[in-house]
C-alpha cells in the first residue's frame, strides 16, 4: 500500500486507521510494511504528535 505524501492526507489516514483497525502504531507499520520512524517525522514535521494512550496523532 502507498502511502499519501500529503501530510494532512497522511495524518487522517493513519487515524483512521489506528481508530478502526490497529491497536497501536507499530502493529500498523508492521501489518504496511512502514518504516515506524520515518512515519513519525513525516508527520511531526507538520505538527502532529503520536499519543499512545490514544492511539493517535494529534
Amino acid at each position: 500500500m502507498s502511502l499519501p505524501n500529503d501530510p494532512f492526507i497522511l495524518y487522517s489516514m493513519i487515524n483512521m486507521k489506528l481508530r478502526d483497525s490497529y491497536a497501536s502504531l507499530d502493529e500498523l507499520c508492521d501489518d504496511l510494511g512502514e518504516d515506524k520512524s520515518e512515519l513519525v517525522q513525516k508527520l511531526a514535521d507538520a505538527g502532529f504528535e503520536y499519543n499512545s494512550k490514544t492511539n493517535q496523532f494529534a
